[in-house]
């Protein structure tokens, strides 16, 4: 069998007079390749953007955590100084240091603007905690802040992580289903395209078979023209595809919230290998094809 595929693509010029070189087969079958690829490299782009952004917040919430203190001004300190006496005996917590007004007003910032008095509004204030290697109780902490400091609340980010990843694996699934969707799509519009060319040339198939022409050298011209025809295309539209990804908006131009929706490193690389995977569908698709239409050919 791989013997067979891999004769089946080797030159023969005489074969490939069987296929038409133009025609609405040909402009078809190159299109459709080139336009499958190109969604496949945003699709694969969003996938691994969506990965790396998950990891990313993840990383950065995993080993902290937030004690929020809400109390009249006036215990405000009292109640802050006791948190971190809490803070500072508790085993697993490697820091633990309250935020000042200009770094909570740096946190606002992004929603109410640079301009915001924090010290005219009754926020709470907020304490970052670092978690040490071993970890802690976090419920046996949140016992002992609420008898030391009714105000205070612990915030360990669970609830900030675990959107991240079902977000993420979600994000993941979704482009790898919508490659194999393009895949799939591609490998039929090839299909119908080698059908059309085998029907538009069933006399001449008729002819090769009257001479002793075998059903294996005329699909081999078949085969070999539709994987060529799709690797070409592929490639256009691989090129066009990592080109519109280098032309998104950067990390900084979006602001932080497009956070690198493209390639990385080797991961550019990644795209490069789609012509060939499209040029192994085609080659599939066809062969299948074209075998079963000269079953049914008289």
């Amino acid at each position: 069998m791989i013997a067979s595929v891999i004769a089946s693509l080797r030159p023969d010029r005489q074969a490939d007079r069987v296929v038409p070189p133009s025609g609405h087969t040909a402009w078809l079958t190159v299109f459709t390749a080139a336009a499958m690829t190109f969604l496949a490299v945003f699709a694969l782009a969003l996938s691994l953007a969506s990965g790396r952004l998950a990891e990313r917040w993840g990383g950065a919430l995993a080993n902290t955590a937030t004690v929020r203190i809400s109390a009249p001004p006036d215990q405000m300190e009292l109640q802050t100084a006791a948190v971190l006496r809490v803070l500072e005996t508790t085993p697993g917590i490697a820091s633990a240091r309250a935020l000042t007004d200009d770094e909570q007003k740096a946190l606002l910032a992004p929603w109410f603007g640079p301009d915001l008095p924090v010290e005219a509004l009754p926020l709470p204030r907020l304490v970052e905690v670092v978690e040490g290697p071993d970890g802690y109780d976090g419920e046996g902490l949140r016992q002992r802040l609420a008898a030391e400091a009714p105000g205070a609340v612990l915030d360990d980010h669970t609830r900030w992580r675990r959107p991240l990843a079902v977000a993420a694996s979600r994000l993941n699934l979704l482009g790898g289903l919508a490659i194999v969707l393009i895949g799939a799509a591609m490998a039929a519009m090839i299909t119908l395209a080698a059908n059309a060319a085998l029907a538009a040339n069933a006399q001449v198939i008729r002819v090769l078979r009257v001479v002793g022409a075998r059903d294996d050298y005329i699909a081999a011209a078949f085969v070999r023209r539709f994987t060529l025809r799709t690797l070409a295309g592929s490639a256009a539209g691989a090129v066009l595809g990592l080109v519109g990804v280098a032309l998104l908006p950067s990390v900084d131009e979006a602001g932080g919230f497009l956070t690198g929706l493209g390639f990385q490193g080797a991961g550019w690389l990644l795209p490069l290998l789609l012509p060939p995977v499209a040029a192994g569908v085609a080659l599939i698709a066809t062969r299948a094809a074209a075998f079963r239409t000269l079953r049914e050919l008289p």
